[in-house]
């Protein structure tokens, strides 16, 4: 069965690097080498394979780790997993179990990448913003709860929430809108944050990079700005 980058594209996932080559699952018993654009891997833990388009290619989260074991570019491995656990291909808890039982080589950065999912990270700049936070020496956040007012009204899904003192972190998936539809949502979420009491900091992606220590100043400043008012009367689902 096909497994790595190609069987990742087989479902659907496009934040993956251009396939070099074609990754081949094997029985451990077949005398079988790589050669040209083949790569043979043989397994004593061949997965019941699934068919996409009539060809046989293994499961989700096998061929995810698959292919993030020979990827050494960590952003890489990151966007893939997150793409993948955000589009409901497989879970979290999924790709931990196929990491503890298959193979331990070049399983460092999938392990790295996976704690950020398990942080409750969904993407490669909300992985940048989990580390900021802890940076900033912060009380814990939860990722991506959704926040409700006292009558039950939904309110926002931030990207980080500091339940204690009610600060909601929104890092923009784009950093500019492009479409009419997504700035007028993102003015609507805004004015159900305010409208709430919400004490609401927005940080374009590319922040968390080019000026994390800025980004952490204003996440301090803006957590002391909540803990200076009364804590409105909102919660998380």
């Amino acid at each position: 069965m096909i497994t790595g980058l190609w069987a990742v594209r087989q479902y659907g996932l496009r934040r993956t690097p251009e396939p070099d080559d074609v990754h081949v699952l094997v029985p451990a018993e077949r005398e079988v080498t790589s050669a040209g654009f083949a790569l043979i891997e043989r397994t004593t833990r061949l997965p019941k394979p699934q068919r996409r388009d009539g060809i046989p290619v293994a499961p989700v989260h096998r061929a995810l780790l698959d292919a993030a074991r020979r990827i050494r570019d960590f952003d890489t491995i990151r966007a893939m997993l997150a793409e993948a656990v955000q589009r409901g291909r497989c879970q979290p808890e999924t790709l931990a179990r196929e990491l503890e039982f298959g193979s331990q080589r070049g399983s460092a950065l999938p392990r790295r990448a996976l704690g950020e999912l398990f942080a409750g990270a969904r993407s490669v700049a909300e992985g940048d913003a989990w580390r900021l936070w802890r940076r900033a020496g912060l009380p814990d956040c939860e990722w991506n709860v959704p926040v409700y007012d006292d009558s039950g009204a939904y309110i926002a899904t931030p990207d980080a929430w500091c339940d204690e003192v009610a600060l909601a972190w929104e890092i923009d998936s784009k950093e500019f809108h492009f479409e009419l539809a997504d700035y007028a949502d993102t003015l609507s979420r805004n004015a159900r944050y305010a409208a709430a009491g919400i004490i609401v900091l927005p940080t374009l992606p590319a922040r968390l990079r080019t000026e994390p220590e800025a980004v952490v100043r204003e996440l301090r400043a803006a957590y002391q700005a909540a803990c200076n008012r009364p804590r409105p009367p909102v919660r998380r689902g």
